[in-house]
């Protein structure tokens, strides 16, 4: 990393804190990139700021007016909260490996608060489109065993039906899922390992009870329902990468993954008068106001309707 406004101690210690994140920390190529880059930017801003090249001890005796200094002059360049949020984080990071190495503390790292990162509204697909990923006949032209378009074609239609997380659909038991007329409840366990009842409709149900029929694998009671190919537990990964095919399938954008489905079930219930609170419920949300993201969702969609309807609009 080109470090010109830097003296040589800490260009080095830099190149110590990279090597030790990529072979302990084990950090992937791009967030060792970011983190680099994050730094030199610091980096630079410190030199212009202090009008001299920066050393180790100077930074070691770094202020908290100067990292608010220069996290407002990267909000003045337009970066965000998440982009901004990151920087704080890598130059933490950097921090506490000086210390560790007897280096320094640069104690003025820890009095800044992080940014607030706003939430950005999930993106939902449309109904239509939610109800065709479901149908194991949108793949019928891959060259996959009938078996296993059936069980992703289950998976997906429980994700939509039920608003499951991918994990807790793929957690779920052979013992869990009734068979179609025997039952209309799942409990399935989420975050925190908690448990909670949402209502599967019949229709899901006679999806998985076909691919079940099909699996030539054999599903005991305590075992997972969803198996890969060699009968082994799904990977989530393996949705994913069917849902990338029905992606380009149906022309649908990249914001169409497995958990926009989930988005999709909230969105959807809210916009035909679902209330609130039991949208939280059936999302397994430990706050509503986790939930009321999708009020915005809403919102926005009627706006939308609004303009492209008024006669003045």
């Amino acid at each position: 990393m080109d470090l010109a406004c830097a003296a040589d101690d800490i260009a080095a210690e830099t190149a110590r804190w990279l090597a030790h994140l990529r072979a302990e920390r084990r950090l992937s190529p791009k967030t060792l990139e970011a983190y680099a880059r994050d730094l030199r930017q610091c980096l630079v801003f410190l030199s212009a700021h202090w009008g001299e090249t920066v050393t180790l001890p100077r930074f070691a005796a770094l202020q908290a007016s100067d990292i608010r200094a220069f996290m407002a002059a990267r909000r003045a360049d337009d970066i965000g909260g998440r982009s901004l949020m990151r920087a704080l984080a890598g130059l933490r990071s950097f921090g506490r490996f000086l210390e560790r190495e007897g280096k320094g503390k640069v104690g003025a790292l820890s009095a800044i608060r992080p940014p607030k990162v706003g939430k950005s509204l999930p993106k939902p697909i449309q109904m239509a489109a939610a109800k065709r990923l479901a149908d194991a006949g949108e793949r019928a032209g891959e060259t996959r065993e009938a078996w296993i378009l059936a069980r992703d074609a289950a998976v997906m239609a429980l994700l939509y039906g039920s608003g499951l997380r991918i994990s807790e659909a793929l957690g779920l038991k052979r013992r869990d899922v009734p068979a179609p007329g025997a039952g209309d409840v799942l409990i399935v366990t989420g975050k925190g390992n908690k448990t909670r009842m949402v209502p599967v409709l019949q229709n899901v149900l006679a999806l998985i009870q076909d691919y079940v029929g099909m699996c030539p694998h054999q599903l005991p009671a305590e075992g997972p329902i969803f198996v890969g190919a060699r009968g082994g537990p799904l990977s989530p990964r393996i949705i994913q990468l069917a849902m990338e095919r029905l992606r380009g399938a149906l022309g649908l954008p990249d914001s169409a993954t497995p958990h926009a489905l989930r988005h999709s079930f909230a969105t959807h219930l809210l916009s035909r008068g679902g209330d609130l609170r039991a949208i939280q419920e059936l999302l397994g949300h430990a706050s509503l106001s986790t939930t009321q993201i999708y009020t915005g969702i809403d919102s926005e969609r009627l706006f939308e309707v609004y303009k492209s309807a008024h006669p003045r609009g």
